[in-house]
């Protein structure tokens, strides 16, 4: 039998609402088991760094989902994303990925516009995500 987590996406008219595809807030019910993902950049699994944008956008995401799924979770498990991006200029890019990687799925966010560690990354993700099954 699977157990479904029902988390509960808290919204409320007495802040701003979002800016893009993501909640205002994400309760997780008691008795979840969570995972948190380390920040994921845009390398392949033998350590390639494309030059595009885009692809390290995605290969980021699916390197998070590769974690997630290492856990028995998905993105539908995920209750929050923290994101860093090199430059303003990604940040249309990161929402276009974000959206199509997340399938609909809308935890709570907070995207951050700050140099990374390595000058030639252009994204940074970690994740938090919740699941009542063991």
């Amino acid at each position: 039998m699977e157990i479904v987590m029902t988390v509960s996406f808290l919204t409320t008219d007495k802040a701003p609402p979002p800016f893009s595809n993501y909640s205002q807030a994400v309760q997780i019910p008691a008795g979840a088991r969570i995972v948190q993902v380390s920040g994921q950049v845009g390398v392949t699994l033998s350590g390639n760094l494309p030059s595009e944008p885009e692809q390290q956008h995605e290969l980021a995401w699916r390197n998070v989902l590769a974690i997630l799924d290492a856990a028995n979770m998905d993105h539908n498990h995920i209750t929050e994303v923290t994101a860093y991006v090199a430059n303003h200029d990604q940040v249309a890019i990161y929402r276009d990925v974000r959206d199509r990687m997340l399938q609909g799925a809308r935890p709570a966010s907070t995207l951050i516009v700050a140099g990374l560690a390595n000058p030639d990354w252009k994204v940074e993700i970690a994740v938090t995500a919740a699941s009542l099954d063991p």
